[in-house]
């Protein structure tokens, strides 16, 4: 490189860093301030795979850092606090709205309350301030709620080394109960410890599957202030659908209705399935093989698990009928033996698989053309054009 093409990069150089800094002064603080960040240690960096869609697991995930939190609260008070103490605070740091209604229930005075919120909010501040030992006061600044980042930045960083401050600690702590800010600085306090426990989150495939609050977890996501995301077949299963896949959409539907999930799809995303019922409803009856999976926060009624189970007999039979004409045109695929209902005799009903033949039970042929077995009916194209239209 010549010395006039070196000059003139330079000069490129400068022009650029002048857009942003306008002295030498300000230049030289921005290359102070990122070297020297270079120096401090790496923020904790979070693995999660596999939510399928589990959204309080993932929440209790997510607040207890996976036992890091709770280890660093033993780290500071293992020997202040009695085993009950400690589990009094972890529980507080994890869940704090829920934890303050109930302990403000067995105060009986207002002197024991404000007490304990002395002590508590002490003790979160230790907690932060521990916490966030590793990171920069800008970066633990961004960390805390803006309607309280001037009191607890000065709880945080106060020194009682002259003593002449004492006095102005603690008006900021009494006023602070008085004026009935407690609970929601507490809870702030509880929130930044659980952003500083993990810096960065790294969501490892799988959003979306059997679970039911995928959405849920979608949305804690899109808020999270550090995240990366590689997606898993059951997300790029949902993506597919709404980039207008009928046979994406069927799976993702046989997938709700065999969990009990279908209410996701009109809930939370805004689909009719009234169409699909109604064709469940002409075709199929009830089939012990389709009844939906238990479902632990549901308790459906006979005649709606018998509403999901034709449900998902019709969209079983909607999606074997679209993969095959995918697996035909496409032999490098090589999944020939999901051609499963070429190799159905329909009248016997048996299927012949690798040489042998097998009889089929809880059979739902109703709507399936021996002729022409992946041959979609006309009410069963109308249907996934209407599903489609929804997405």
């Amino acid at each position: 490189m010549s010395s006039q093409t070196e000059k003139e990069l330079k000069r490129q150089y400068l022009d650029l860093i002048a857009e942003k800094f306008d002295s030498e002064e300000k230049v030289a603080t921005e290359i102070i301030h990122l070297e020297s960040i270079l120096d401090l240690p790496k923020g904790t960096e979070h693995f999660v795979s596999d939510l399928h869609g589990e959204y309080h697991a993932f929440q209790h995930v997510l607040r207890n850092g996976s036992g890091n939190l709770q280890q660093k609260i033993h780290d500071i008070f293992k020997s202040r606090l009695d085993p009950q103490e400690m589990n009094e605070l972890i529980a507080l740091v994890y869940y704090p709205e829920e934890k303050i209604k109930r302990i403000k229930n067995g105060f009986n005075t207002k002197s024991e309350r404000h007490t304990w919120y002395e002590k508590t909010i002490n003790r979160l501040l230790e907690l932060v301030k521990y916490t966030s030992s590793k990171y920069t006061r800008s970066k633990l600044r961004k960390s805390l709620a803006p309607e309280y980042t001037f009191i607890i930045e000065e709880l945080l960083y106060k020194s009682n080394q002259f003593n002449n401050k004492k006095d102005y600690y603690d008006a900021i702590l009494r006023q602070i109960i008085q004026l009935n800010q407690a609970d929601k600085l507490i809870i702030s306090l509880a929130n930044t410890t659980q952003r500083l426990v993990v810096d960065h989150l790294h969501v490892v495939g799988d959003i979306y599957d059997r679970g039911p609050h995928p959405d849920k977890i979608m949305d804690t996501l899109i808020d999270y202030h550090s995240v990366d995301i590689q997606w898993g077949n059951h997300d790029v299963l949902w993506m597919g659908a709404y980039s207008g896949s009928k046979v994406c959409l069927a799976n993702l539907l046989r997938i709700c209705a065999r969990y009990d999930n279908l209410d996701i799809i009109e809930d939370a995303y805004g689909i009719n399935l009234r169409p699909l019922l109604t064709l469940a409803e002409k075709y199929y009856d009830d089939n012990e093989a389709f009844r939906p999976k238990k479902h632990p926060e549901k308790n459906p009624s006979e005649s709606e698990i018998l509403q999901i189970t034709k449900i998902h007999q019709a969209i079983a039979m909607i999606q074997f009928k679209l993969e095959g004409p995918i697996i035909k045109r496409r032999p490098e695929f090589e999944m020939n033996e999901r051609l499963l209902l070429d190799r159905v005799d329909y009248r016997n009903r048996t299927i012949e698989l690798n040489g042998k033949v097998h009889p089929i039970e809880n059979t739902c042929f109703r709507t399936v053309d021996r002729r022409q077995p992946t041959a979609l009916l006309e009410e069963e194209q109308e249907v996934m054009d209407k599903l489609l239209t929804s997405v």
